[in-house]
């Protein structure tokens, strides 16, 4: 491995390595994962060159041991079931939300949602959740949806939609699905624009500057909170219209997943901004102890 790309490794695993850590995954843990992985990708790379994927091909490319090549093959993946079903919960209650902010039959004619009745046959909650989240019982996305404080019920009967976004709040580890989700996403279009041609290029930008005083953060975070949001919403109105799971009537060939990402990002860049965002740190943590007292 050349220098470059041991430095871009050490770049991408440091945060991850620190949330293994807060976490308690030890070092050999997460040596069997990687594993698993390395052994996952040069079945997947060998079976679409050659046809056919076998435990020495996959030893030799990988520099495992064929005997770790064969444990790792037959090796259950007891998180895949549990990580698919929390991926599937998330995509449905994302849709949910999308189908209210954007389908006619519930949202105004100026493009507001509508607070809705639970039940009935057209214009509730219940006929939304039946359009837009496949299989999930009503109950249960009615209960998902107020746990993570994007609804609220009014009066037991009806329900209104308090945020645009399904964002959990409270589980680490949910959120946690959030990173598996969203980081593949982004290294996958890095991966595919270093080999494409220009015109095959995905869109991939960041705007930075290094030399901001704290002050103008709070703003600039408002203002990227609220128009980010905006610009997400307009993506997602035109991708509602295409998604098969929304319009029914959509043609064409294939099935294909696309959309974009926005994110904020905040670093100190000197010791004293450091030591200060430490501070605000233990202060907020001894707040929080005390109203937990």
């Amino acid at each position: 491995m050349n220098d470059m790309l041991r430095q871009l490794v050490y770049k991408l695993l440091y945060p991850i390595v620190k949330i293994l850590l807060r976490k308690g995954i030890s070092f050999g843990e997460f040596n069997q994962t990687v594993k698993l992985v390395y052994t996952d990708v040069a079945e997947q790379i060998l079976t679409e060159s050659e046809g056919k994927a076998s435990s020495s091909r996959i030893s030799i490319i990988t520099g495992l041991t064929r005997k770790d090549v064969g444990v790792l093959r037959k090796q259950n993946k007891n998180q895949a079931p549990v990580a698919g079903q929390a991926s599937q919960k998330y995509n449905r209650s994302v849709r949910v939300i999308s189908g209210w902010i954007e389908d006619t039959e519930f949202c105004s004619d100026a493009g507001y949602p509508r607070t809705l009745p639970i039940h009935g046959e057209t214009g509730s909650f219940e006929s939304l959740v039946n359009k837009y989240s496949g299989d999930m019982p009503v109950r249960a996305m009615l209960d998902e949806l107020l746990r993570v404080g994007v609804v609220e019920k009014i009066e037991s009967h009806h329900v209104s939609l308090l945020r645009h976004a399904y964002i959990p709040e409270g589980d680490e580890d949910e959120k946690l699905l959030i990173l598996g989700e969203d980081v593949p996403l982004l290294i996958a279009t890095i991966d595919h624009n270093l080999t494409a041609n220009k015109n095959e290029s995905r869109f991939q930008r960041k705007v930075c500057y290094n030399n901001l005083p704290e002050d103008c953060l709070v703003d600039f975070k408002k203002m990227v909170d609220h128009d980010g949001q905006l610009l997400l919403e307009k993506f997602n109105e035109w991708l509602s219209r295409h998604d098969r799971d929304s319009a029914s009537a959509s043609d064409g060939s294939g099935r294909f997943k696309a959309g974009v990402g926005i994110y904020y990002f905040q670093q100190a860049m000197d010791a004293d901004s450091d030591k200060h965002k430490k501070e605000t740190n233990k202060a907020n943590r001894q707040r929080h102890n005390k109203k937990r007292e």
